[in-house]
């Protein structure tokens, strides 16, 4: 039986072409991911290893000076060179390199930041007695010797096509400055490797920027020959002050290497799982096919049993030919895994992710994955077309072409069908109506739904079609007519080919659907709630320097300006978040509506209450409050105001007079300024201007605070439309097959079509139209689907996006319609070229 298996997978090999192909491009997307992620975190380990060789004990240190905890609170912002001077006396020490961090931001020649804010940083160069620092490479030139100059990476020196002696605009947490450039330096530096930008300053220099003089963030040792790293550490930890800690540098190494790990699971689960959508895609396609196969094969199938083969002797050839097929689709698979898992290297090195450089790590368990994962999917999805290949009677069959299911067994199936979708929609609705707590049954209730939706897809087929019936046959005659009956003479078949599409598209428009509305709800609660005309904060998100807010206030054409600060408040032994704005203009930057008493009452000794947190507190405006602050003093406010809340600003709101003295470093997290006349260019660049025209600060209109915002959404869309691409080939291949291994099948019907005055353009309009049929009814139950979801979905989250209304984007709908019609095109072209070039008399004559 494993021979006539083999031959007939060998007989049969363009009618498995497509099987082939789906199990084979899933193969790849998990092999690819398993060998990618295995490959970067095995870089990125021998990275940390060679980084941390020369590392026998690595110190960090900690600003403890403003901790609400008093032991452990300190005086000093790290570590001292007192603290230094006592580890380089230990025995066994060689060096101690002190190290400082903080931002820093380089100007290309326009004026614009090089780097995305995030990894744009800045530490000290450290020589040794060499004059060298081991940490960094020099291309040209060399380390900053003096106060006005710095150094760059070689990356950040290109982009911003400097060289040495040039000066240099940089930025740090306080105004721009410029330098004269030193040297150029090849580095190691996560930050770098990552996009970024590195600037070394010369030490005292940059202590002073991030620290105070005298002190460091972080210090390696070197141990001398002979050493014990252990051992090392226990006398360092000996005389530590009590804001640092320290560990061996195999220890930090080792650390990383886990964190790396940690940060790749994610990617990876996130591939694996759309992997393993379009496997999930891939079974109907296999199915399918052996279903097929299995029918047009039903006198081979037949003439076996009645030599002797038994029920289960012809199961397990069907089996067998699908565990073929499966062991093929794999190797092939895996080999593309490879390829991808190379390109996905390469694509990230092109977005200017620098990936430490390494061997391709193929492990055992990729290759075993990726074979398990071939082969069962295949055996799994071919054993329902097996079962029913063991059932063909001997006798009964031998006259029999095609095996027609039973009305019992259609009604079974509907049946089950419809219960399961019921169950599914119940918990689609109990997770919904329970809200945020109840994502996971709807997440349940999602899954179990569009597995009774797939069952019963070959019920729903006639009516759905039907309804297009009318119009195809106005507008292509005969053609129409006969693609649209095609299309429903096998129900089970055009279920299952339209059930790929399906799955992808409910996927698709549930994304999409939120996505847009939640991006409806950001632009309109900007809209409502924001005043301002710009929002100015620094590009990494950190504080801006509180001269910035002056320097803003000074600034041409501005009529009001209001920082957003952040204040710790602690009312009655409890805390709560408060903001510092400037009284008499936060009511012109934002549209806040008072419920009782005046914003006015902020100039004095007042706070502002949104109306929530008052009604909770039991607050009412005139009632005084002991509010006690950061630096532990208290003070008897009085509530001079209730106002509806909002998302820009915390439920509390307090003069910056009257916050400012009570705080050791004001914590400004962004300004927002209203200019005269509106938002204009000219506006702009005087802002621009009053800031120094530093690069490291973002000046934002309400477009760009939007933008960045549906920005995000966008990429997150097309990022999961990249994904889900792969099932959505799948899906493409699963028409294709349908409809060549249909058009196998029906050559005698297509014949006497031909012989009785179709024509060849009018057949090759039979089967497009027919391709487009059920990839239009697969995308109609997939958006219906979808959209189901993707309400469901936005009552679990509504209450956390003030103003979310399910909004339904048309036109994306629209387009998922045409594409799905063009795809139906497409898959039709071989089919539909292969059944007009059937010779008519040969088509006649055959079985």
């Amino acid at each position: 039986m494993f021979r006539t298996a083999l031959r007939t997978v060998l007989s049969h090999k363009a009618r498995l072409l497509m099987t082939v192909l789906a199990v084979m491009l899933g193969v790849a997307f998990v092999s690819g991911t398993l060998v990618f992620t295995d490959t970067l975190g095995n870089a990125f380990r021998n990275e940390s290893a060679k980084n941390y060789k020369d590392v026998a004990v690595s110190v960090t240190s900690y600003d403890f000076r403003e901790s609400s905890d008093e032991e452990q609170r300190t005086s000093d912002p790290g570590l001292s060179e007192a603290a230094m001077d006592r580890i380089k006396t230990l025995d066994g020490v060689a060096t101690v390199t002190g190290r400082v961090n903080g931002f820093a931001g380089v100007a290309d020649p326009d004026g614009k930041l090089i780097g995305d804010g995030w990894s744009n940083t800045g530490s000290n160069f450290s020589p040794g007695e060499n004059g060298k620092d081991s940490a960094y490479t020099f291309t040209d030139g060399s380390g900053p010797r003096e106060a006005g100059q710095i150094a760059l990476d070689t990356s950040t020196a290109a982009k911003g096509e400097y060289k040495v002696g040039d000066s240099v605009r940089v930025a740090t947490n306080g105004p721009v400055k410029e330098y004269t450039l030193s040297g150029v330096f090849t580095s190691k530096d996560g930050a770098v490797n990552a996009g970024g930008s590195l600037v070394l300053f010369e030490t005292k220099v940059a202590q002073k920027l991030y620290l105070e003089p005298g002190y460091y963030s972080d210090a390696t040792v070197t141990a001398a020959s002979g050493a014990s790293d252990t051992a090392l550490l226990t006398e360092v930890k000996k005389i530590l002050p009590k804001n640092a800690e320290a560990e061996t540098g195999e220890a930090l190494a080792e650390k990383q290497a886990k964190d790396i790990e940690t940060g790749l699971e994610g990617i990876n689960q996130m591939l694996l799982a759309f992997a393993a959508i379009a496997l999930f895609v891939g079974i109907f396609l296999i199915s399918n096919t052996f279903t097929m196969l299995v029918a047009q094969r039903t006198k081979e199938l037949a003439l076996l049993r009645a030599v002797g083969a038994s029920r289960k002797q012809v199961k397990r050839s069907v089996l067998a030919e699908a565990t073929i097929v499966g062991v093929i689709a794999s190797v092939i698979g895996f080999a593309l895994g490879l390829g991808l898992a190379i390109g996905l290297r390469g694509l990230m090195d092109s977005f200017g992710a620098k990936i430490p450089g390494g061997p391709l790590v193929v492990s055992p368990v990729a290759i075993g994955a990726a074979l398990a994962v071939g082969v069962l999917i295949t055996v799994f999805a071919a054993w329902l077309p097996a079962r029913r290949a063991a059932k063909i009677p001997p006798v009964a069959a031998m006259s029999s072409v095609h095996a027609v299911a039973t009305t019992k067994s259609l009604v079974i199936r509907n049946s089950i069908g419809l219960v399961i979708a019921l169950l599914g929609a119940a918990g689609i609705l109990a997770g919904a109506n329970i809200g945020s707590d109840g994502r996971f049954i709807l997440a349940a209730g999602a899954f179990v739904t569009m597995i009774g939706v797939i069952v019963l897809i070959p019920l729903l087929s006639r009516p759905v079609i039907a309804l297009v019936r009318p119009l195809l046959v106005r507008a292509f005659g005969v053609s129409g007519k006969l693609a649209s009956q095609n299309a429903v003479r096998n129900p089970r078949r055009t279920g299952a080919t339209a059930s790929a599409l399906a799955i992808g598209l409910t996927l698709v428009t549930a994304l999409t659907v939120l996505g847009v509305t939640v991006g409806q709800a950001i632009d309109k609660m900007t809209t409502d709630n924001i005043k301002a005309d710009y929002m100015v904060m620094m590009a990494n998100s950190s504080p801006l320097d509180p001269t910035a807010v002056r320097a803003l206030e000074k600034a041409p054409g501005i009529s009001a300006v209001s920082p957003q600060q952040p204040v710790d408040l602690d009312i009655k032994g409890e805390y709560h978040s408060g903001s510092a704005v400037t009284p008499g203009d936060i009511e012109k930057v934002f549209n806040l509506t008072t419920v009782s008493g005046s914003l006015s009452s902020l100039s004095g000794d007042a706070v502002a209450v949104a109306e929530d947190t008052a009604k909770s507190n039991g607050w009412k405006t005139g009632d005084t409050v002991p509010v006690k602050f950061a630096d532990g003093k208290t003070e008897n406010l009085k509530i001079g105001a209730t106002y509806k809340g909002m998302e820009f600003l915390s439920p509390l709101l307090i003069s910056t007079d009257l916050a400012n003295p009570h705080e050791t470093k004001q914590y400004v997290r962004e300004v927002w300024v209203k200019a005269d006349g509106g938002a204009s260019s000219a506006h702009e660049q005087a802002l621009v201007d009053a800031l120094g025209k530093n690069p490291a600060i973002t000046v934002m209109d309400q477009q760009d605070i939007r933008n960045q915002t549906s920005g995000l959404i966008n990429t997150a869309l097309n990022i999961m439309y990249g994904l889900l691409a792969m099932a959505l080939i799948i899906a493409v291949l699963g028409v294709i097959n349908t409809l060549a291994m249909s058009v196998f099948e029906r050559q005698q019907e297509i014949g006497m079509l031909r012989a009785i005055g179709l024509d060849r353009r009018r057949v090759k309009r039979m089967i497009r139209l027919e391709a487009v049929v059920i990839s239009l009814f697969g995308a109609v139950v997939g958006i219906g689907l979808g959209s189901f979801l993707a309400w469901a979905i936005g009552q679990t989250i509504k209450n956390a996006i003030p103003g979310y209304a399910l909004f339904m984007p048309w036109d994306r709908i629209a387009l998922f319609l045409a594409l799905a019609a063009l795809v139906g095109v497409l898959a039709s072209l071989w089919p539909a070229r292969s059944a007009a070039k059937l010779n008519m008399l040969t088509a006649i004559k055959t079985e």
